[in-house]
């Protein structure tokens, strides 16, 4: 083994080593006096910057939590690393070659850390799939890319590859590297059956996952063939360098400009942060794959430098329902901030590579301008599940958005939308709006997201969930249906996996259940083990046991045809449920609807009826 660094040689790197310029990489720093710096910290979450350097003393130290350190120190902590693998990055950096007590030259490819192994492999893999981007076999992601007004320059901007048809030929690359399979297993690069491990990511477009820092630590993979079975986006599982919870793609190009113009776009693709960042919205990141949570909000903060003094955060959704329901989701996060937090919805339902592909660079810019406050969103979306011009409609509207006026933290904000409440329901005495609220507030309700759709938990907080009540017979239904798919995920294959991602679960836990599935993917299907332990790993934490309790509860049937005759049966009534949910939704409309004023919306209301009605007795004769 290399021995330990000679002592020269570190203090070497210390001294050369601005520590302003890598505390920059992770925080935003402004001036604060002579030589000093701060920054919100980013060792423990505070709304004031407490985070101070001083890169003429080689250190940092936070006031609020007493953390303190050299460039070293700060490097491994921030990176998880050991003091050795700290050293080496910071020297390769600069460029200085390190001497070992031993007269080495440094560890090899086996001696260096586990994280820096896998972060070499990631950087390889990378590089791999932009070459294959530019091979014959990948000129259906070159027409992908095109069709959505993305030449070759953006792709190799934004590092856009990818992974060639077939089952090993990342895996030849990396092993003809040098990485061992018990090596490769641990990047989520791989999936692995009863010959081996083979390549996770077949026939897809790709792009690269980056850190802050802007090393690649995962990926995404869009479907491109009809005969691709699996999902239509796939990214890397949870892995020791790949936290969904704690990734914001995009953010390596971003972070400057978030800094500058003290702006945060958040949108929900790969394809949208390309085209804000084309269309001149260099502000622009999305999540991956998860809703945008506690963890994300600590990462803003900082690059916002949120301590009051201005800035805002911009969520971009759809106009549909699940649109709706993600600007909810981020009404819970909101009051976290001090930056303004606003929302922009596109009727149309376009997105910003849609809008951008149809309407040019502009109409991205007008989306963003576009923006409300969140607050007015959320209370308007809810009103609009009403009917306003009757006295039931308005009492129902108000008692439904009370809760989310409730929610607001500051008081005089929400004094400002009771007014506002008031208005929008044209009711002639705001107190009797206030009353409403604050009984709201004492009570502890919960703001609704629509009918049908559970109350989300803010992401980072631990949620409490209830036991389902067993008599409930849509709790039933859904308990049955999580059943069948956490023991028998064969059965989702094709058009079943899109039908059951789309079915809308009410109970919560069960909700939960759902989403760790549609999150998980069927990558792990063959492997039941494996399986059923990634879904363990995606639900909060008490709902694990529940995974568990779901996997191995007997199915009711004691032969394998009857265990595919139940299987079938029990989606076929989830699906049954959904399509008359939606019925139900379509018919309220038609009823609303004042035919001889709008006679297209009355029959294309009847038609869709129609179309929903022949699907469910569909249904009914399949099962």
């Amino acid at each position: 083994m290399a021995g330990l660094i000679k002592r020269e040689d570190i203090d070497e790197v210390r001294q050369r080593t601005d520590i302003k310029e890598v505390v920059d990489g992770y925080v935003t720093l402004k001036g604060a006096g002579m030589g000093t710096f701060k920054g919100l910290c980013p060792f423990h979450d505070e709304r004031s910057p407490s985070f101070t350097v001083r890169p003429q003393v080689g250190r940092y130290h936070c006031f609020g939590c007493g953390e303190d350190g050299d460039v070293i120190a700060f490097v491994q902590k921030l990176d998880h690393s050991t003091f050795q693998e700290a050293v080496e990055k910071l020297a390769a950096r600069i460029g200085f070659e390190l001497r070992y007590e031993d007269g080495g030259t440094g560890p090899n490819r086996e001696e260096v850390g586990k994280r820096q192994r896998l972060l070499d492999a990631h950087k390889i893999a990378d590089e791999f799939f932009r070459g294959q981007l530019l091979t014959t076999g990948a000129a259906e992601g070159r027409k992908f890319l095109q069709t959505r007004g993305f030449d070759r320059a953006a792709a190799e901007h934004f590092g856009v590859g990818y992974a060639p048809q077939g089952w090993d030929a990342l895996l030849k690359h990396l092993r003809g590297r040098g990485f061992t399979d018990p090596e490769l297993k641990l990047t989520g690069m791989f999936s692995e059956g009863g010959r081996g491990i083979y390549d996770r990511f077949r026939g897809r477009l790709i792009w690269p996952i980056r850190d802050i820092a802007g090393d690649t630590i995962g990926f995404g993979a869009r479907k491109l063939y009809e005969d691709d079975q699996g999902p239509k986006y796939l990214n890397t599982p949870e892995t020791t360098l790949y936290k969904k919870s704690q990734v914001l793609y995009g953010i390596d190009l971003a972070k400057r400009n978030i800094a500058k113009e003290r702006q945060l776009v958040v949108v929900e693709g790969y394809t949208d942060v390309m085209a804000c960042h084309l269309a001149g919205i260099a502000t622009a990141v999305a999540t991956c794959g998860t809703a945008f949570g506690t963890d994300h909000i600590k990462i803003a903060r900082r690059l916002l430098s949120d301590d009051g003094s201005g800035g805002e955060v911009i969520f971009t959704f759809d106009g549909d329902a699940a649109g709706q329901k993600a600007a909810l989701r981020a009404f819970e996060e909101d009051q976290r901030f001090v930056a303004q937090t606003f929302v922009a919805v596109e009727p149309t339902g376009a997105d910003p590579c849609d809008l951008r592909q149809t309407k040019g660079d502009a109409a991205v810019h007008a989306l963003v301008q576009s923006r409300r406050p969140l607050f007015e969103f959320a209370i308007r979306s809810t009103l609009k599940q009403f009917n306003l011009d009757t006295v039931e409609g308005r009492v129902q509207g108000l008692r439904a958005s009370a809760p989310v006026v409730a929610a607001i933290r500051d008081a005089s904000t929400r004094t400002g939308y009771c007014q506002a409440l008031t208005g929008w329901l044209g009711m002639p005495d705001p107190n009797e709006v206030l009353r409403v609220v604050n009984a709201a507030a004492k009570q502890g309700l919960q703001p609704s997201q629509g009918p049908g759709v559970a109350a989300s938990t803010p992401s980072g907080v631990v949620p409490s969930f209830n036991r389902p009540d067993p008599r409930d017979p849509v709790a039933s239904m859904e308990r049955q249906a999580l059943e069948v798919a956490v023991q028998e995920p064969g059965m989702l294959e094709g058009e079943t996996w899109q039908r059951f991602t789309d079915a809308r679960f009410s109970t919560p836990a069960y909700l939960a259940v759902h989403e760790a599935i549609r999150a998980t993917g069927l990558g792990f299907a063959s492997d039941p083990v494996r399986w059923v332990e990634q879904l363990r790993q995606e639900v909060p934490e008490p709902l694990r046991p529940l995974v568990s309790e779901l996997a191995v509860v007997p199915l009711p049937a004691s032969t394998a045809e009857g265990v595919q005759k139940y299987c079938k049966d029990i989606l076929a009534r989830l699906f049954e449920l959904q399509i008359t949910r939606v019925k139900a939704q379509k018919m309220g409309q038609l009823q609303r609807l004042d035919a001889s004023a709008d006679p297209e919306e009355f029959q294309r209301l009847n038609r869709e009826l129609m179309q929903l009605e022949m699907e469910r007795r569909a249904l009914r004769a399949e099962a």
